[in-house]
Formats: structure tokens, C-alpha cells, sequence
């Protein structure tokens, strides 16, 4: 932009214009300003008539509103009575609403299974379902698992064979091995491998997983839960 201190015409004494073109003034904007102010203005009034509404209307409409709808859930014996955004995940309502943040959010895009978690005793991917889709449902996250300060058998499984290393993905993991508990108690090493299938581990410690898991569904520890 041309630098309003040096010498040259003031601006006060030129003539005054059209507003059209005091606006458009060289002194005033750029040409990098101009075009980017008036390109987004075309996309904004393209958007619009795509969307079959009248400059007016969109107008009216407030951009930073969104859908809210109140739900009941139960999370680990806790009924939740919220009212969620239409476009939250379940894991959000988890981990920014309900405080539990246990459940981690890995690639957010159901591949990892860190974010897994039980919805009415079956193994999901929170970051997939929408909060509410489960208005009415019962969850239960890796925070449930212990009781009155006990691990639960599949997590005191893992401490013993070194299951978790950085333990991101050990929530995910604990939840899908306590679904693969309560309906298969004692599970061998294979049927393990492919309940788990859907849960990664960055840190490659999967034999450590399996051992865990095995080992919990064997003697006292058959059913994984407390």
C-alpha cells in the first residue's frame, strides 16, 4: 500500500467523489484488499442462491446457531440428564460436558479405537456416534470399571503383564476386552486377537495386550468385571 506520510496530494484537498469510488480508492485499499473482499462476497452470494434462499432470509439467519436437543443417558449407573448440540459426538459430551476424559479421542475418524467405549453392553466407536443417538442409553466408560477403589480383573491384568506402554489406547482397549469377557469368559489367544482387532496400539505392545486379556478371563478373574 502506498504509504500515506509521504508527499503528494492530501486527501482532503482532492475533490470530493462518488462513495463508490472513495471506497475503492488506491490510498485507501489495495488491490490485494479489494479482491479479496469482493471474492468473498461472491462466494457468500453463490452459497446462498445454491441453497435456494433469498439474500434476505440468509441475512436473518444466526451463522453461530446451533441445533440443541435434550437427552437422558445413564454413564456407569449415573442417569445424565443434558441438552447436546445435534452435532456433537459422543465422546465429546464424555470427555467436554460430563468430565470424563478417560476416553480419548485418537484419529477421530473410527480407526484407532481409542475412543471406544460400551453402549448397552456393545463396544462403539464414541467419536462416531452422535450424542444423541444415545438418548436413552446406558454407557459405560474405563472410568466404570473399578469399584470402590478396585481394578477392575481386566485392568489389574494389564498392570501384572505390562499391558498399557504410553496408554493412550488402553481405555479403548480395556473396554472391548471387558465386552469380549462378559461374553466369552474365558477367551483363548486367537478369539482374543480378533475381538481386539479393532483396537490399535502406536506402541506395537499387542502381545502384552493379549497375554492381559487371556490372563484375566482364566480362574477368579473370568468375566473381566468386578
Amino acid at each position: 500500500m502506498r504509504d500515506k506520510k509521504k508527499p503528494g496530494k492530501s486527501l482532503d484537498a482532492m475533490p470530493e467523489k462518488d462513495s463508490v469510488v472513495r471506497h475503492f480508492s488506491p490510498v485507501s485499499q489495495s488491490r490485494r484488499d479489494f479482491l479479496e473482499s469482493t471474492g468473498a462476497t461472491v462466494v457468500a452470494t453463490a452459497a446462498v442462491s445454491a441453497l435456494g434462499l433469498s439474500t434476505a432470509s440468509a441475512q436473518q439467519t444466526d451463522p453461530g446457531a446451533a441445533a440443541r436437543t435434550a437427552i437422558s443417558l445413564t454413564v456407569n449407573g449415573t442417569l445424565h440428564r443434558v441438552e447436546v448440540e445435534d452435532r456433537w459426538t459422543l465422546v465429546e459430551l464424555l470427555r467436554d460436558e460430563l468430565d470424563l476424559t478417560g476416553t480419548k479421542i485418537g484419529c477421530n475418524r473410527s480407526e484407532c479405537g481409542a475412543c471406544t467405549v460400551l453402549m448397552n453392553g456393545t463396544p462403539v466407536y464414541s467419536c462416531s456416534q452422535l450424542a444423541v443417538w444415545a438418548d436413552g442409553a446406558s454407557i459405560q466408560t474405563v472410568e466404570g470399571l473399578a469399584q470402590n477403589g478396585q481394578l477392575s480383573p481386566v485392568q489389574q491384568a494389564f498392570v501384572e503383564n505390562n499391558g498399557p506402554q504410553c496408554g493412550f489406547c488402553t481405555p479403548g482397549q480395556l473396554m472391548t476386552a471387558t465386552a469380549l469377557l462378559m461374553s466369552n469368559p474365558s477367551p483363548n489367544a486367537n478369539e482374543v486377537r480378533d475381538a481386539l482387532v479393532g483396537n490399535l496400539c502406536r506402541c506395537s505392545n499387542y502381545n502384552a495386550i493379549v497375554e492381559a486379556v487371556v490372563a484375566a478371563g482364566a480362574g477368579e478373574m473370568q468375566g473381566g468385571a468386578a
